[in-house]
């Protein structure tokens, strides 16, 4: 995806949390050191997009920073951002991922808790909440009723109201990292989908 194609926000930034940072830019890069400019790998924090980012020469990124992507204009330290697939970011990139989607999880707990709360079928036998790690009918169907009596306020009520849902924020990390890794499952709900803005 282009920088063009990524789309402008009409002045909301969007973020991406540094994954990791290549001072001296790709190692399969063959032009001269002096040719090179500084990379990192990110993650886009509404979408869960992955960008290889090109950084200003004076750029001060270190992994776990929040950058702006997008719009283009409001780049500070970020020349340019350019969408990558799983494979095609580092090892290290890789290791900071899970605890990266954990973080923004934890952060935004409104947005992943009404995840539970607002979940529909997909098709006549499957649904959203299904393509969760360790959901199945039963406990999918003790969500839907526990959200009917009264919508969730928090992981913390979601475990406590739902009998067998055991640390409901991990089952999110999992499914948004299984996303991100498997470039052709069928349903993405997390990766790549814009969030309404409130």
């Amino acid at each position: 995806m282009t920088e063009s194609e990524s789309g402008e926000t009409g002045g909301d930034a969007r973020y991406a949390v540094v994954l990791d940072y290549l001072a001296h830019g790709r190692v399969d890069d063959d032009r001269p050191q002096y040719k090179k400019k500084p990379l990192a790998y990110a993650l886009g924090e509404t979408t869960f997009r992955l960008f290889e980012l090109t950084l200003a020469e004076d750029a001060d990124v270190s992994i776990g920073d929040r950058v702006v992507v997008e719009p283009t204009a409001d780049r500070e330290r970020v020349e340019s951002a350019r969408e990558v697939a799983y494979d095609d970011v580092s090892n290290a990139a890789h290791s900071e991922l899970e605890y990266v989607v954990a973080d923004i999880v934890a952060g935004d707990e409104r947005r992943f808790v009404d995840f539970y709360n607002d979940a529909q079928p997909i098709t006549l036998r499957l649904h959203q909440l299904n393509l969760l790690p360790g959901i199945g009918k039963k406990l999918r169907n003790n969500i839907l009723d526990e959200r009917k009596r009264k919508p969730f306020e928090s992981f913390e009520e979601l475990e406590e109201r739902v009998s067998g849902l055991h640390r409901p924020e991990e089952v999110l990390v999992e499914r948004i990292i299984e996303e991100l890794r498997d470039d052709d499952l069928k349903y993405k709900t997390f990766v790549g989908r814009e969030q309404p803005t409130q």
